[in-house]
């Protein structure tokens, strides 16, 4: 039950990140760059400072990995520059489709046989980016779908790559912590198309340290639970991108 919670948890806090992109960029509030920049930097002081308090003013620099802050770094930084044309219901479903097709598919990869749920998830998964990308008055951008698509791979590689992590918290404060150096690069690149407001910071922030720093410690939480748990964390999946098609299909 803590695994499953912890995951239904972990995914609204992903979905809450797409509100908070989608709105600071609709109203530009912000740029995707500041936007993915402050995220980040927020995310990473949000979890350093909470590992200290749990730690007695202690932090482990030894937990995360480069490859993991890369992953993050991509996820991040696509993910923003996407949702300057997508709308919040698609890209969420852009990203959990791509998210759920990497992940199946790497298992495929390594010789393992799917069961049954996980067929159906992979099914849904294609499908609805299918059905996305059929000529209609509300079809995506192809670059904002392609972006998207790139973030939730970008996702995917996180996740699979968090599986070993024996903290999560740890291995996720050093993660964000790790993507500074990107950070850096991404901002001098765009500095000269900065747009900042208090508006945007803020919404940068709280997406930064709880719908993704304390989102994605829960879900690295999540992942070692759902070794054992497999098929009910695809069940989840599944029915919580259901969830998502039928408010697309209702907006």
């Amino acid at each position: 039950m803590k695994t499953i919670l912890y995951t239904i948890i972990a995914l609204v806090a992903f979905a809450g990140n797409s509100v908070l992109c989608r709105y600071a960029l609709k109203g530009d509030a912000i740029d995707a760059s500041s936007f993915t920049s402050i995220r980040l930097l927020s995310g990473a002081v949000f979890l350093i400072a909470l590992v200290m308090l749990k730690n007695k003013g202690a932090f482990n620099f030894k937990g995360g990995s480069w490859s993991s802050a890369f992953y993050l770094f991509v996820y991040m930084v696509t993910f923003s520059y996407a949702y300057i044309t997508l709308d919040t219901g698609i890209g969420a479903l852009i990203l959990f489709g791509a998210v759920q097709m990497t992940m199946v598919i790497f298992s495929i990869v390594k010789g393992k046989k799917l069961q049954l749920i996980e067929w159906i998830g992979l099914i849904i998964a294609f499908a609805g980016l299918a059905l996305l990308l059929l000529p209609s008055g509300s079809a995506p951008s192809l670059m904002g779908f392609v972006l998207m698509a790139i973030s939730g791979i970008a996702w995917g590689g996180y996740t699979l790559a968090g599986k070993g992590a024996k903290n999560p918290l740890i291995a996720t404060s050093n993660n964000f912590l790790k993507t500074a150096p990107f950070v850096i690069a991404l901002f001098l690149f765009t500095f000269d198309s900065t747009t900042i407001s208090n508006d945007g910071v803020i919404l940068a922030i709280v997406s930064g340290a709880l719908t993704s720093g304390l989102g994605y410690a829960i879900w690295y939480a999540a992942l070692e639970g759902l070794k054992v748990t497999q098929v009910r964390g695809f069940t989840i999946n599944c029915a919580y991108y259901c969830f998502l098609w039928w408010c697309y299909f209702h907006q």
